[in-house]
């Protein structure tokens, strides 16, 4: 039976209670950088920091972009992408990682390569397959492999409805409720999928948390008219931070949902002002 409430005013509240410990939570990101800032590896930084969790980063790639459209992209190599996890990784103190856009089937295989059992760190796949614009970010054998052996390998994995459908081979994803989607995409092997609902197109914004072990689990919000970039990294990361401080996978998504939202209906009284 689904379960589940609207986000309270107290997420500010729980995130700082969470934050409370001696070692300061470090959450390791595997993204592409955005030169607009309004994404990728700066927004991930931000919300890490707002959240009390230091940074470091495995830069995958490079973008010339702005809010309208990419202009370029430069991929590292794959050997690079792996060298730096490793690096990341050798110091022994990365509570979580969170991973964005990829760019290539190479790099998904050299993270997939580098990356330590999800039992030792939890790991947060945001599966970047294209820009807000609709440029392509990840090429077809990429996301076959992320399909096949990144997601297997993921605590949670965050797709929004559009991204669910290219995972599943749909052309939609209209015809299939968001609870029954979600729990389809958990056959791929992640123990977990929030599966975001902007995309919708229902009166409030209603993502599903599903989970191998339970309940789906639905978290409802007042859908705002306010349009943001970079929602997809800011809830990702947000999940990370509070993993990395301690937090069960259902606390950290309840806390980023209600991070996202007061970001959005921040930007939503800016635009009515």
């Amino acid at each position: 039976m689904d379960r589940g409430d609207e986000p309270g005013s107290d997420g500010a509240m729980m995130r700082s209670r969470s934050m409370q410990s001696s070692e300061r939570p470090h959450v390791l990101v595997i993204a592409g950088s955005d030169s607009s800032g309004g994404a990728g590896l700066v927004r991930d930084v931000q919300v890490i920091s707002t959240f009390g969790a230091r940074a470091s980063c495995a830069i995958t790639s490079v973008t010339a972009q702005t809010d309208i459209h990419v202009d370029a992209v430069c991929r590292l190599s794959p050997e690079m992408v792996r060298r730096q996890i490793k690096t990341a990784l050798s110091l022994g103190s990365v509570h979580a990682i969170k991973i964005g856009m990829l760019g290539t089937g190479a790099i998904v295989r050299a993270v997939v390569e580098a990356l330590p059992d999800r039992a030792r760190v939890p790991i947060v796949l945001d599966p970047v397959l294209s820009s807000s614009s609709g440029a392509a970010l990840l090429d077809q054998e990429g996301v076959a492999l992320l399909r096949d052996e990144l997601i297997p390998r993921s605590t949670l994995v965050t797709p929004n409805l559009i991204e669910a459908a290219v995972l599943l081979g749909r052309e939609t994803t209209r015809d299939l409720e968001q609870t029954k989607l979600a729990q389809e995409l958990l056959r791929f092997g992640p123990e977990y999928v929030f599966l975001k609902g902007g995309h919708a197109r229902s009166s409030d914004a209603l993502d599903v948390l599903a989970s191998r072990a339970g309940a789906p689990v639905s978290l409802r919000a007042k859908r705002l008219n306010a349009s943001m970039r970079g929602t997809g990294c800011a809830l990702s990361s947000a999940i990370a931070a509070s993993l990395a401080a301690g937090a069960s996978v259902e606390a950290a998504c309840r806390q980023a949902k209600v991070f996202v939202h007061e970001q959005l209906s921040e930007q939503s009284s800016e635009g009515a002002t």
